[in-house]
């Protein structure tokens, strides 16, 4: 027994031995391993032709998260908050809206946006997008990738008009007027800001869509609104949210995909995509306790609507500024937006006197102004190279101010005439039988049991 024990002792303390070799061997192949990565970083993701694998996976991931904005996000927060007959067309009108944009922006849309040309409109050269081969880059990732990215943003902009007309515009007139406003009112401005046009010679700053989308959205929802009338009902019978479980869940949907919206605009996976998702998280919170407060203080309850609504008031705010401000600057704009758009949303909309069903001008346009000009007050030149005039720079506030001026000027008569050459054709609005009993039987016969 006393020499079994001893073998085994002896036996144990060889296993030991091999076991620590083996374990400081796979130690230093860990640290070779890890020194080798460090010497070579750039040489393992960048190619011969300047595409850059990690930039290309980023864009990749962002393109998914922002079209996730559209449907089922924004299809989602508006149905909610229409009533039930009429959810189904609500849900309709942004899936309709991806699809129809998709073939337009690939037919003609990126390349009057994005092509070269002049000042106020791109070319022809990607009509079809020929010339977009598998090698063409935009930057160091592939041009088909940026096209599609691009794609998401025009597809979002046309679906969050909807909401200011909801419940009363004809399915025909609808898809007519959104392809009309993709070509001669969405495609121009953004190749004025991001294009290269006029407006980037004027150094107007934005750098995610805050005029190009959401004030350029807000403007043509207020226009629509006016043109088409109010809602039946409108100020008397209760046209309350039919199901706020959808909202909170397609606003939440929203606030997620907004990162892919505002850090995919750096088109690359870098400090700027960074601080650009760490903006807009803070700007989107502030924002939200915002409204929350106000809405608290001036009506005595917090509506689940009202914290959701402010979240998205944020998230417009600091779409301009995400790749412009500090944390601090993201901060005050936040609380800036959740204040504004909650009057927009309520005391300036029944100044107008316009049903803007969905509160589209409310946030959108609202919220756009008020991001797009605080991008000047705050724009720091450590975060986006341009100072604003908290650095100083007094002029970048009055070329945010310049911006915001032509686009809605611009984007407010091409929408009326848009409305009107419809209106006068095949009818803008709904009889009044078929809005009483809802849209989703009379222009879809389905319905929500």
């Amino acid at each position: 027994m006393g020499f079994r024990r001893e073998r085994f002792e002896a036996e144990r303390g060889s296993l030991g031995m091999m076991g620590r070799r083996l374990r400081a061997a796979g130690w230093g192949m860990s640290v070779a391993l890890m020194a080798l990565a460090a010497a070579r970083p750039a040489a393992a993701q960048v190619d011969e032709t300047g595409l850059d694998t990690g930039n290309t996976a980023w864009m990749l991931a962002a393109t998914a998260l922002v079209l996730m904005m559209t449907i089922p996000g924004l299809a989602l927060f508006y149905g909610g908050m229409v009533r039930k007959r009429n959810v189904l067309a609500t849900l309709m009108q942004s899936f309709s809206i991806c699809c129809l944009v998709t073939v337009l922006w690939m037919v003609a849309g990126y390349s009057l946006a994005f092509a070269p040309g002049g000042d106020w409109i791109g070319g022809l050269d990607r009509f079809m997008l020929r010339g977009m081969k598998v090698g063409a880059l935009t930057g160091t990732i592939p041009e088909s990738v940026f096209m599609v990215f691009q794609m998401t943003f025009a597809i979002i902009t046309p679906a969050l008009i909807t909401g200011a007309f909801a419940d009363r515009m004809k399915f025909s007139a609808m898809l007519l007027f959104m392809g009309a406003w993709l070509l001669l009112v969405y495609a121009p401005v953004a190749h004025w800001v991001w294009g290269g046009g006029f407006l980037a010679t004027a150094g107007v700053l934005d750098f995610a869509g805050g005029t190009v989308v959401h004030v350029n959205a807000g403007i043509a929802g207020l226009v629509a609104a006016l043109v088409v009338g109010p809602r039946n009902g409108h100020g008397g019978d209760s046209l309350a949210p039919h199901n706020l479980v959808l909202t909170v869940l397609g606003g939440s949907l929203l606030w997620v995909g907004w990162f892919g919206f505002n850090a995919g605009s750096a088109l690359a996976a870098n400090g700027a995509a960074g601080m650009a998702l760490a903006v807009t998280q803070i700007a989107s919170a502030a924002a939200a306790l915002s409204w929350m407060g106000v809405e608290w203080a001036m009506r005595k309850k917090p509506s689940v609507l009202g914290i959701v609504s402010g979240a998205v008031a944020g998230l417009v705010a600091i779409t301009p500024a995400a790749g412009f401000v500090t944390p601090t600057g993201a901060l005050l704009i936040g609380f800036a937006a959740g204040a504004a758009c909650w009057f927009g949303a309520t005391t300036l909309k029944r100044l107008i006197g316009c049903d803007d069903a969905l509160d589209v001008f409310g946030v959108h346009g609202v919220g756009g102004i008020v991001g797009a000009l605080l991008t000047g007050v705050f724009a720091a030149e450590a975060i986006g190279g341009k100072p604003g005039l908290l650095e100083g720079n007094a002029a970048q506030l009055w070329a945010q101010a310049y911006g915001l001026i032509v686009t809605i000027v611009y984007g407010a008569a091409v929408s009326f005439a848009i409305l009107k050459a419809i209106d006068w054709t095949v009818g803008l609005r709904v009889g009044e039988e078929v809005e009483r009993d809802g849209l989703d039987l009379a222009l879809h016969g389905e319905t929500v049991s």
